[in-house]
């Protein structure tokens, strides 16, 4: 079995010392936010090429570190349009360019609603999603939505309606089960990723790993793989019975805790 992590959680570098480091932990493959990850070179919208591309992704191939999963982390519901325009281009560039990386999938969560008006929200995410849905198709790409608390896509009921509603075979899923987890649902964690892959585990393109726990006040609170109460046995269950051998990246992974949570996350894929 195999493991991943946000190429950022080994902190920001070089693209070269980047693929380095990460290989040095014995990853196999990494989720690439460009803009949160790499320092030498300008990834902003517009100076993405094919050159670039294949220079990063050469890089990391050298190191036996493969990069399935851009991660283009946008706030599709903005309500300045030049900025929301901006944020669908970026992630567009994104798709365009994927595969010379050597990703096929990229991955986004979906906004913070701000104001109150969850019409008004809802039409500005399925618009930018119509329009990376399409840019997708294009080019043979996976678009990867990703529930997340508090965002207008917060439960796995809201994903799999938007996914009913943008009726694209290159829309897939994340699955994050500690995102689906609040302070007030958590006790119900096992129904909770029960119902998530019942409605969208045909759809998972990669899933990312973290855990939660309670702080000494009883705040909920996210934490490394392995160091919390998320019941891992029946995560790898449900993944292997919706999708075997999926990609499974780590987060917040980061150091003195990296080697803990992938050696956790490798004996619980067995």
């Amino acid at each position: 079995m195999s493991v991943g992590i946000l190429a950022h959680n080994v902190g920001p570098q070089p693209f070269a010392q980047l693929a380095a480091k990460v290989a040095s932990y014995r990853f196999n493959y990494v989720q690439l936010a460009l803009s949160k990850a790499i320092t030498d070179v300008d990834c902003s919208l517009g100076k993405l090429s094919p050159g670039l591309a294949n220079a990063i992704g050469e890089a990391f191939d050298k190191q036996g570190v493969g990069i399935p999963v851009l991660g283009c982390y946008m706030d599709l519901i903005e309500l300045d349009d030049a900025k929301w325009r901006h944020n669908v281009d970026r992630f567009k560039e994104h798709l365009r360019y994927a595969r010379q990386f050597g990703a096929s999938i990229v991955a986004t969560e979906t906004g913070v609603p701000v104001i109150d008006d969850h019409d008004r929200n809802w039409r500005r995410l399925r618009s930018a999603v119509e329009e990376m849905a399409e840019e997708a198709e294009k080019f043979g790409i996976m678009v990867g939505l990703e529930v997340a608390s508090r965002h207008i896509i917060g439960t796995a009921g809201a994903l799999a309606q938007l996914i009913d509603e943008v009726p694209s075979s290159n829309i897939g899923v994340v699955m994050d089960p500690c995102n689906l987890m609040t302070q007030e649902n958590y006790e119900q964690q096992h129904e909770i990723m029960q119902e998530a892959f019942r409605l969208l585990g045909n759809r998972v393109v990669s899933a990312h790993s973290k855990d939660i726990k309670l702080d000494a006040n009883g705040i909920l609170q996210v934490v490394s793989s392995g160091q919390g109460i998320l019941n891992y046995p029946m995560f790898i269950e449900l993944l292997n019975q919706y999708k075997p051998l999926s990609y499974v990246t780590l987060e917040n992974a980061q150091e003195p805790y990296t080697s803990d949570a992938r050696d956790f996350v490798l004996k619980q894929r067995g």
